[in-house]
This record gives C-alpha cells, sequence and structure tokens, in this order.
C-alpha cells in the first residue's frame, strides 16, 4: 500500500483509509464481529488510517474500533470527531471539546488521538477558540494533529491561523462534486483532503437498491439519489462507469476510488464497510491507474455528479 502525506504538519497514512461510521450507524443493523474483522483486514493489507466519531453510537463505535486496532496501535492513525449533541446540535464549547476527548481516549482504549476533527463548525463558538482548544490538546500530547470536517474557505483560513489544519474530511465522490470549489484553498494552504461516503455512500459499488427496499435505519431509504427519477439516472450512469471498469479488469468500485486517487495526492478516501472481502476489492483500487481517456470518458457519464442532493433543504452543512 502506498502512503499520502496529509498537510504540512508530518501526517502520514495510507493511500486508502477505513471510515467505521456504518458499523453502528446510517446503514442499518450492524455488526460488531463483522466490523472488527473488516478493520483488521484493512490492516493486513496495508491500511493504517481508521476513521472513527464520538456520533457514531455516543462511545460504541469508538470502542469498537480500539478494540480492533489494540494489536496494532502503534501502527495505525485513529481520527475521532467532536461537535455534536445528542439531540443534532451543535457544542464546540471548549469546555465541551476537552470532555468529549477525554472520553474518546477512554472508549478507544488509547493515550492520544491521532486526528481529531470538528465534526461540523459550529456557528455560536469562534473557530479560533475551536483551534486554539486543540492546539492545547495538541501540547498537552492528547492529539497529534488537527482537522476540520465540513467547513469552508473563511473557517479554513481563520482556523489554520491559531492551529495548522493538517486535513479538512467532508463527501466527495463521483457522484458528489461540490466540494471541489474549495481545493484551491486547501492547496494554498497545505492542507490535506479525506472524502468521505467516497463511494456515493454505496451506490458505486454496484448493488444499490430503490429506497424502499431499504431498511428504515439505513439513509438509503430517505436519500435523494434513490428515490423513484433520480435512483433511474443513477443506475444507468453506474452501468456506464462497471463497462469502463470491466475494460480495467476492476469493479466498479475500484474505478470510483483510483478516481478520487487520481484527483490530487493529497486526497485520501476512507471507504467504510463491513465485510472484509469488500475491503480487500477497495483497497485493490490503489494499483489502478487511470489513463487522460479513462478520466474523460468518466467526465462524459457524470460531468457534474449524480443525480440527486446529498441532504434534504435544510440539512446541508452551510460553508463558511
Amino acid at each position: 500500500m502506498q502512503t499520502r502525506t496529509l498537510g504540512r504538519q508530518g501526517l502520514t497514512t495510507s493511500a486508502i483509509g477505513y471510515g467505521s461510521m456504518g458499523i453502528s450507524l446510517a446503514y442499518g443493523p450492524g455488526d460488531e464481529k463483522e466490523g472488527i474483522a473488516a478493520i483488521q483486514k484493512a490492516h493486513d493489507l496495508g491500511v493504517t488510517f481508521f476513521d472513527t466519531a464520538e456520533l457514531y453510537g455516543w462511545g460504541e463505535n469508538e470502542e469498537i474500533v480500539g478494540r480492533a486496532v489494540k494489536s496494532f496501535r502503534d501502527e495505525a492513525v485513529i481520527a475521532t470527531k467532536f461537535g455534536f449533541t445528542r439531540d443534532g446540535g451543535f457544542d464546540s464549547r471548549p469546555e465541551h471539546i476537552r470532555e468529549v476527548v477525554d472520553n474518546s481516549l477512554r472508549y478507544l482504549g488509547m493515550d492520544h488521538i491521532d486526528v481529531l476533527y470538528q465534526h461540523r463548525v459550529d456557528p455560536d463558538v469562534p473557530i479560533e477558540d475551536v483551534a486554539g482548544t486543540v492546539k492545547e490538546l495538541i501540547d498537552a500530547g492528547k492529539v497529534k494533529y488537527f482537522g476540520l470536517s465540513e467547513a469552508g474557505p473563511e473557517t479554513l483560513r481563520r482556523a489554520h491561523a491559531v492551529q495548522p489544519v493538517s486535513v479538512l474530511q467532508t463527501e466527495y465522490s463521483l457522484f458528489e462534486r461540490e466540494v471541489e470549489v474549495l481545493f484551491p484553498v486547501l492547496d494554498e494552504l497545505g492542507i490535506g483532503f479525506v472524502p468521505y461516503s467516497p463511494l456515493g455512500r454505496g451506490f458505486l459499488t454496484g448493488t444499490a437498491k430503490p429506497a424502499d427496499q431499504y431498511d428504515e435505519t439505513d439513509m438509503r431509504s430517505w436519500d435523494a439519489r434513490w428515490q423513484p427519477g433520480n435512483f433511474e439516472k443513477n443506475v444507468a450512469a453506474t452501468h456506464q462507469l462497471t463497462e469502463l471498469a470491466a475494460s480495467k479488469d476492476a469493479t466498479v468500485a475500484q474505478l470510483a476510488l483510483a478516481w478520487l486517487l487520481a484527483q490530487g495526492d493529497h486526497i485520501v478516501p476512507i471507504p467504510g464497510t463491513r465485510s472484509a472481502k469488500r475491503v480487500e476489492e477497495n483497497i485493490g483500487a490503489a494499483d489502478i491507474s487511470l489513463t487522460e481517456a479513462d478520466l474523460a470518458r468518466i467526465s462524459e457519464i457524470l460531468p457534474e455528479g449524480g443525480f440527486g442532493s446529498r441532504y434534504p433543504a435544510g440539512m446541508s452543512p452551510n460553508w463558511q
């Protein structure tokens, strides 16, 4: 597995990481044993970057990740996040950040967090206060690197001036391209980028079903990309991508991840799955090279991303 550098503060990870949210949240009933097996398979295949968050089960997911990586903790880069409240609000007050970090360290069973993200920008707390608090945690040895999630250019600049930001995490895939407008700022400030939901929340695996065939606890039951009208268009695009992938002896998921890797050396996607077999498939994307002709064909198929917005009205992050 190749490695990549995120930011200018020394953060180095495998070219493909692992996102653990789906073990505990948003994709129907989870399975802890399968999740642990998937994480450990990822490590066996060279993955060093593992992503979790307080929000993913309020400690449950962090505990699972902690147990899964315990035998190879020194080889792993562990990222977690703060900033949500149990009622869906935001809380990035300094005292709350400190409380969440202490809880996360306990749940993970670790003495430090490698990457600490603000999960969402809190409109009621100046980002300078957030960055300053994370700087204190870094100075104390509890955290190594600072990250932001779903933040815009103004927030990135203001935070970076207080504590250098190593990485931004935001949804990005062949289906979701909005974040590309931030790439010049990331380049200017030297900030790495971690795409979450890099496989279009599973659509780009070729296994998508209509919305009404998912469990009610699965976000795909309400996601606009799975609704009638959008669903059929996204299926048709995925079929075309699958044909292109087959010409390279690859799966559509591998093609989608290889496309992300081709967008810049500062990009490390974190596909999530509970399946060890899917982990192996995803990691195979790191060995796929796309030609200019391949990239042009992908642009023809999905020039502006998929069909359907990623969040319902009022839920999309407000980038500033």
